[in-house]
């Protein structure tokens, strides 16, 4: 994240090569990385939360926001 945030801060001052966030992520396995990180946070989640909480967190997950190209845009459900 600490490099994805330097790399973003670049862009934004206009010193970042266009193609540079794209060449940090294929060259890191970026998304390889993120989807075990998100199976350990899930398995640990399901170990210590009630069926109730985890209802809870998902539900609130469905409310979220996303980012798009232009920054945080509204979920589907914010319409």
């Amino acid at each position: 994240m600490v490099s994805l945030d330097r790399i973003g801060s670049r862009q934004a001052s206009g010193t970042a090569v266009d193609s540079a966030v794209g060449a940090f992520v294929a060259h890191w396995d970026v998304a390889r990385r993120l989807a075990i990180a998100r199976r350990v946070i899930s398995v640990a989640l399901d170990t210590q939360l009630s069926e109730e909480e985890n209802a809870e967190i998902d539900a609130l997950c469905e409310q979220g926001r996303f980012y798009g190209t232009y920054g945080p845009a509204s979920s589907p459900t914010d319409t």
